[in-house]
């Protein structure tokens, strides 16, 4: 199977490029960006983690996203880490923090960073301008503990943004549209918790509008990708099984859609990620029936894209590339992509050359 072909360019985000959106937090990791071309522009929408400054070994200032005087704002809680730990905190994941559950053992009750979402914007699609403002940030209860990797979906004259909101009620997708990535507007949580990676499709199949979205269940199944259908773009149903992890080889820990499907002349072409049960993420492909999506016309039995270089395999989370962005020009896919769940890179491959790789 042939990768994608990394640019010489890359990393072409890094947290360095990005600047803090106030002055008491750092950016941690810039990542997981959406991408869309806009007239003649690359548009990125990057997940842009911070975290309170702080040099105290034993003190964890955690951002909290709470109202303020109405509006929801960026809050500081220092947490005394040897008391609590004294009192059964658990701080080895550095982000999170969990606290004694009597349901669960340990439940998560802080993140150490939160993220929201920063507009960027390149002639060439590799060098980009980053805005020094948050875009869309939290401004309700289900995204106080952050808005993270978003994907961006143009449809009837309007760029659809579905988004993952985090907060203590669970993982959900949350909604919103824009027309020229300056104002947007907020339609409310889509998929219930827990439920993320949506993939909208560009256009109405069969009437419907359709999304592949990624549940995880608690108890009896594992995290598999299912295909939802609307009449509305807000209210979703009539789910169908899509796809499932593996017994064996790099899909055994859980699948989800990277970015939204391309329609080919062979059909639609579907990115996806998976990670195995030691959290090492990769990529892969579907093509996918034009009139029926469920119906799997070829796959990649291999990766597409592995994490193999240094700035793949070493930073915030190492042994990640994750995407949730792309789009085709000129015969030329374009993929961006999250790597160690730090900085941003690009990839990209000729679609006959794919096609040639998946055999159609």
């Amino acid at each position: 199977m042939m990768s994608l072909n990394r640019i010489p360019e890359n990393p072409i985000i890094t947290i360095d490029d990005v600047k803090p959106s106030r002055p008491d937090t750092e950016v941690i990791c810039a990542f997981n960006s959406a991408a869309a071309q806009v007239g003649d522009e690359t548009v990125l929408l990057i997940r842009v983690a911070e975290k309170f400054i702080n040099d105290d070994a034993n003190v964890l200032s955690v951002p909290v996203y709470e109202p303020v005087d109405g509006v929801y704002q960026m809050v500081r809680k220092d947490l005394n880490v040897p008391e609590l730990k004294a009192a059964g905190y658990n701080f080895d994941d550095p982000r999170v923090v969990e606290a004694p559950s009597a349901r669960d053992g340990l439940a998560v009750v802080y993140l150490s960073s939160l993220s929201h979402l920063r507009v960027a914007r390149s002639k060439d699609g590799i060098h980009f301008d980053i805005e020094e403002k948050p875009f869309i940030e939290p401004t309700t209860e289900y995204e106080a503990w952050g808005c993270e990797d978003p994907r961006l979906t143009y449809l009837d004259g309007i760029y659809y943004i579905n988004y993952t909101a985090v907060s203590p009620l669970g993982v959900a997708t949350m909604l919103a549209t824009t027309k020229d990535f300056v104002t947007y507007e907020k339609h409310g949580l889509i998929f219930a918790p827990e439920n993320r990676n949506v993939c909208f499709f560009p256009r109405k199949v069969n009437g419907k509008y359709l999304a592949f979205n990624r549940p995880a269940p608690e108890g009896i199944g594992t995290p598999n990708i299912w295909l939802a259908e609307s009449n509305d773009m807000l209210h979703w149903g009539n789910q169908k099984f899509f796809y499932s992890v593996q017994k064996d080889g790099w899909e055994t820990g859980r699948i989800g859609g990277g970015f939204h499907p391309i329609e080919t002349e062979k059909g639609w072409l579907f990115i996806y990620h998976a990670a195995d049960i030691s959290n090492r993420y990769c990529l892969g492909a579907f093509l996918l029936d034009k009139n029926d999506p469920l119906k799997i016309i070829a796959k990649s039995e291999k990766p597409i894209l592995e994490p193999e270089l240094e700035y793949e395999t070493a930073g915030f989370f190492g042994g990640v590339v994750f995407t949730c962005g792309g789009y085709l020009q000129d015969d030329m896919l374009y993929v961006y992509y999250g790597v160690a769940d730090e900085n941003m890179a690009l990839a990209t491959i000729k679609l006959d050359d794919l096609f040639a790789e998946l055999g159609v």
